[in-house]
Order: C-alpha cells, then structure tokens, then sequence
C-alpha cells in the first residue's frame, strides 16, 4: 500500500496570535524580573501558556488577582470596557495584545445603534469581550434554534456581528436564518470572520477531500481548532484532534494509506512538526505541502512595547 502524507499550508500562527505571543516575550524581557500578569491565556494553546509561565508570566483569571499598579497583559481575544475601567481603577500598567480583526469587532458594536445579534460561543473569551461593548442591546445566538427565542420586532432594524472564529460555513446558515425572520438586518461593513480561519478552513476542507485520515492539532479550548474538526468531518475525513505528538494513537491509522496534517491558529509549528516526526518513525512518508493560499498580513505591535 502507498502511503501519502499531506500537510496544509496555511496552518497554525495567524497575525494576530504571533503579534501577542510577541507581546508578552518582549513585555517580560522589558520588565527587567519584576511580575508581568496576563489575564486569561494569551491564545488558546496549553503549550504556548506553558513556555510563556516558564519564562516569568503570571496568568490570572481576573484582574482581582493582579497587585495594584502592576503589569498586566490583556490577550488577544479582547475584553470589555467595565474590564479595562477596573485596570484604571487599580491602577495597572495595561498593555494590550488584543488582536486588531477582533477590535475592528469591538468598534462596529460600539458605532451600531440598533439591536445587535451576536453570533458565537457562550463563555468564549471574545464573545463576553464584545458583548461588554454593548451589553444592554446585544444578544447572543449560537445556532439558528435560538434564533426563535430572541425579543426583538421584525419589524425593525436589526444588525448581527460574529465570533471571528467560527465556521464560515455554519455562521452563514446562522446569519440566513436571521434574515429571514429580520428582513431590515444589518450585515456587519465587513467579514468578521478572521482572514486566517477562513484559510485554513478551506485548507482543511481540501485536505480532507484527498486524505482518509486528518490530524488537526490544537487546543481542546481553542475555537478555531474545534472548527477544523467539524470542516474535515463535514468533508468526510476521519478526524482527530491532539495537542501535541503525545496524543497519537497507532489505531488511528491501521489500514489508512493517505494522511493530512494541519493545525488552529495559536499552534507553534515545531508541535505540528513532532507530528510528522511521529509519523516518520512509523514509516510514513515525507510529507508534502497541500498550499491553498499565500498569508503575508503582519500586526503591528503596541506603541508601548516597540
């Protein structure tokens, strides 16, 4: 049986997880030893929270946990005001590595006037951040199915917004069903579903289309990750997610003769790389790049920290 391994490209660090595991390396070397807190994970990988704690941050839940007039990172799925009117209440030293796609979010809740929908993940970080922005006029929708029970009139105007992670595919159903108990809805001025889900969406979609077998690394907590899985089953691969090279199980690809690797948006690639290595060493091939599209879009980081 020929084997064909396939790894997808794009995969892993987007512009706006690279900029904020940026922010928190050049933060703490700025810091000279003294503490430097983060509040929540900076990205949702258990790996890059890891290697960051070993290098001297501090993660919090919540900014009660952080010392008055101390350093504190915000991540990069954003919070809301009443988070950063608490930082100035404490006094704290903010530097904010909230990712610019979800900003541009945050600044359309604050323009719209209207009642807004929200589409996205109870709980998730970015969701309760952008609710924060309007929290008396947003409500939140997770599938069509709820979409029944919202209290707002047809017959006004209505305007939805979305996690920038989600599926492409499924937040289109999500917004079809609005409209066609809204028929004012207001689409957002633009996508704000994220350059780099979107890509690698489509190129795990493809993957899946030529291999039996799809490994998707990422993080349990990691939206992005969780919408690969569900793009490479609805392709028809069977599919599994890992966090690390650790997770693989040999079962997994008895009698499979085509593999296709990928990985969500806050993976560093040398955990994709061990998988290939694992891999290897039970006599797969050398892996070959499935390319999709091209990425060169770059973050700038904070004034404060250049």
């Amino acid at each position: 049986m020929t084997r064909e391994l396939w790894l997808a490209s794009p995969r892993g660090y987007c512009a706006g997880v690279d900029r904020a595991t940026q922010v928190v390396s050049l933060v703490l070397r700025q810091a000279g030893g003294r503490p430097v807190y983060v509040r929540k994970q900076i990205v949702h990988n258990r790996h890059v929270v890891a290697r960051l704690a070993a290098q001297g941050a501090v993660f919090v839940d919540e900014l009660t946990d952080v010392p008055n007039g101390a350093t504190v990172v915000f991540s990069a799925h954003g919070v809301s005001p009443a988070v950063r009117e608490l930082a100035d209440a404490r006094h704290l030293k903010v530097i904010d590595a909230t990712c610019p796609l979800v900003t541009k979010v945050h600044r359309e809740a604050q323009r719209l006037t209207c009642p807004i929908v929200l589409i996205g993940h109870a709980g998730h970080e970015e969701v309760e951040g952008t609710i924060g922005q309007a929290p008396d006029r947003m409500y939140l929708v997770e599938t069509p199915a709820d979409i029944a029970s919202l209290p707002l009139d047809p017959g006004e105007p209505v305007a939805w917004l979305s996690q920038t992670t989600l599926s492409v595919d499924e937040t289109a159903g999500t917004v079809a069903a609005l409209r066609a108990r809204y028929p004012h809805l207001i689409d957002p001025p633009s996508d704000d579903i994220c350059y780099a889900t979107q890509n690698r969406q489509q190129a795990v979609r493809e993957l899946a289309a030529r291999c039996e077998c799809v490994i998707v690394v990422g993080s349990a907590n990691s939206s992005n990750s969780m919408r690969l899985v569900e793009v490479s089953v609805a392709a028809g691969a069977k599919t599994h997610r890992v966090d690390s090279a650790d997770e693989l199980q040999q079962p997994w690809f008895d009698g499979v003769s085509s593999v296709g690797v990928t990985s969500g948006a806050s993976v560093p690639d040398d955990l994709v790389q061990g998988v290939i290595a694992w891999l290897q060493q039970r006599g797969w091939p050398d892996a070959q790049e499935l390319s999709v599209v091209k990425e060169s879009l770059h973050f700038a980081l904070p004034a404060s920290v250049r």
